[in-house]
Formats: C-alpha cells, sequence, structure tokens
C-alpha cells in the first residue's frame, strides 16, 4: 500500500490507528492550494498595480503574507485543513494526533522554502519517500503529519444494547460522561473499557457486566426506552 498507518494510543488507553497521506494527494491537494494563491495574486495585480509605485508595494507586501501565511492560517482556524487538502480529504496534525497549533504551522510552513530546494520540492519529496509517514523536512521538524481524516465520522452504535433505567437522577455532566463512554467503547481493549467502567463505583457494583451496563444506561438516555429494565 502506499499509504500507510501512523499508531497512536491516548492517555485515556484508545488505540488511534491514522492513515497517512502520500505523495499524490499531498501534490495535488498543493496544486489546488497553489492555483487558489495564483488567482489571490492575480487578482490584488490587477487592484494595486496601475496605482505606480504604492500600488506594487502593497502588492508586494499581500502577495509575501499570501505566500507565508495562507496554509498557516487554514491550517490552525481550520483543523488542519486548506482548501487543498479539503479537497482530497486530508489535513495536518501533531504526531500525537491532536489538532495542529500555531508553533507547529509556523515551523512546517516556513521551512517550505528548504523542502522546495533544489526545483519543485525536491528535498521534501525525498525526504518523503524515506520516511514511512511520508514527512517532508518541515513535518520533521514541527512533529507533524498529514493523515487522511473520515468527514462523517461514525460513533459507536448503542442501538443494540439493552435500555437500562439508572436507579438514580444524573447531573448533565454525568449523563454526558456515560454517553461518552459508550459512543467509544469500540475504540477500547476490553480491558480498558472495563477499567473504566469500573470507576463508575456503586453505578455498576454487583453488575454482571459493567460496560454493558454503562451501555444500557447510555442509551437510555439517548431517549431509547423501547427495551429497558
Amino acid at each position: 500500500m502506499i499509504d500507510t498507518l501512523h499508531h497512536v494510543q491516548t492517555p485515556e488507553g484508545i488505540d488511534l490507528h491514522l492513515r497517512t497521506a502520500g505523495l499524490l494527494p499531498r501534490s495535488l491537494a498543493w496544486l489546488i492550494d497553489s492555483l487558489i494563491r495564483a488567482g489571490i495574486y492575480l487578482a490584488i495585480s490587477l487592484a494595486f498595480l496601475p496605482l505606480g509605485g504604492i500600488g506594487m508595494g502593497l502588492f508586494m507586501l499581500i502577495t509575501f503574507v499570501v505566500e507565508w501565511f495562507y496554509p498557516v492560517l487554514f491550517e490552525v482556524l481550520r483543523d488542519g485543513r486548506t482548501p487543498g487538502k479539503t479537497a482530497y480529504g486530508i489535513k495536518v496534525i501533531h504526531d500525537d494526533g491532536t489538532p495542529i497549533g500555531w508553533n507547529a504551522s509556523l515551523i512546517r510552513n516556513f521551512l517550505r522554502v528548504i523542502d522546495f530546494l533544489p526545483f519543485i520540492y525536491g528535498f521534501g519529496i525525498i525526504s518523503m519517500m524515506l520516511n514511512r509517514d511520508f514527512k517532508r523536512l518541515g513535518d520533521l521538524a514541527a512533529g507533524t503529519l498529514v493523515v487522511y481524516y473520515e468527514s462523517n465520522k461514525q460513533k459507536t452504535d448503542i442501538t443494540n444494547a439493552v435500555a437500562i433505567r439508572p436507579d438514580c437522577p444524573f447531573k448533565l455532566e454525568e449523563q454526558q460522561a456515560i454517553i461518552a463512554f459508550a459512543q467509544r467503547c469500540d475504540a477500547l481493549t476490553d480491558e480498558r473499557a472495563l477499567e473504566l467502567a469500573l470507576l463508575t463505583g456503586p453505578l455498576v457494583e454487583n453488575k454482571p457486566d459493567p460496560v454493558a451496563s454503562l451501555r444500557g444506561m447510555a442509551k437510555w438516555l439517548n431517549g431509547q426506552y423501547e427495551s429497558h429494565s
């Protein structure tokens, strides 16, 4: 396979398998973003160059800002996705799977000048081909990687659980915690799910299957009462 998986384990014990994006989708995304920037440059040149020296100065200033901060602003403010990356379902994240921040985005994008050498991202392409996560030099320095993302990520289906009416009322935060646990069960190992379920203490005390009990309560809290106990 051209694309590989990057494995991350969160502090909660959840194993994430992130599918890293290879050279082709990243190149096509870069092409789209380059065309967008070219359109911006054309528009500002038509607007400012007729103004003479002042217009030329404004043109060069805006061109500089767009060239260097276009990807940074999109990556930080739009969950790691420029328009080009969005078109191909990829985004930039930190190595640990967390959303990219300002520092990392600035580093990876400012180092594009090195990746571009000696011409047309020569060093960047070589770096990507030698790295299993397809990282260019900017990604290596910033601790980032480009991965595919699911636009409509599915949560754990709890409709097959038996709805259980809780023995006591819950606060809003407690309801949200139980539902969130049930929705993430399939991403946990059986041992980790049981460990987290037992943290609720009396709520699952003496229950034959603490995990199933919490899933049932989550179904009840979601308003699905058709088969409860």
